[in-house]
């Protein structure tokens, strides 16, 4: 596979991260209470996270 696919590959990944975390974070907020709105707030958070440092790392590669 040639370093522009993989490239590819992960910028895919890292927009599909994204949309996991738009996703999550709507449930977290209008569709959840108590603990269980905190625990997928964190992991929505998380998402959007490892998904911004993996498009910033491909972006600047």
């Amino acid at each position: 596979m040639s370093p522009g696919m993989l490239k590819m590959w992960i910028s895919i990944a890292g927009i599909g991260l994204m949309f996991l975390a738009i996703i999550t974070i709507y449930v977290s907020r209008y569709k959840l209470k108590g603990v269980l709105r905190f625990v997928t707030a964190v992991l929505a958070y998380l998402f959007m996270i490892s998904a911004g440092f993996t498009l910033l790392i491909v972006f600047l590669t």
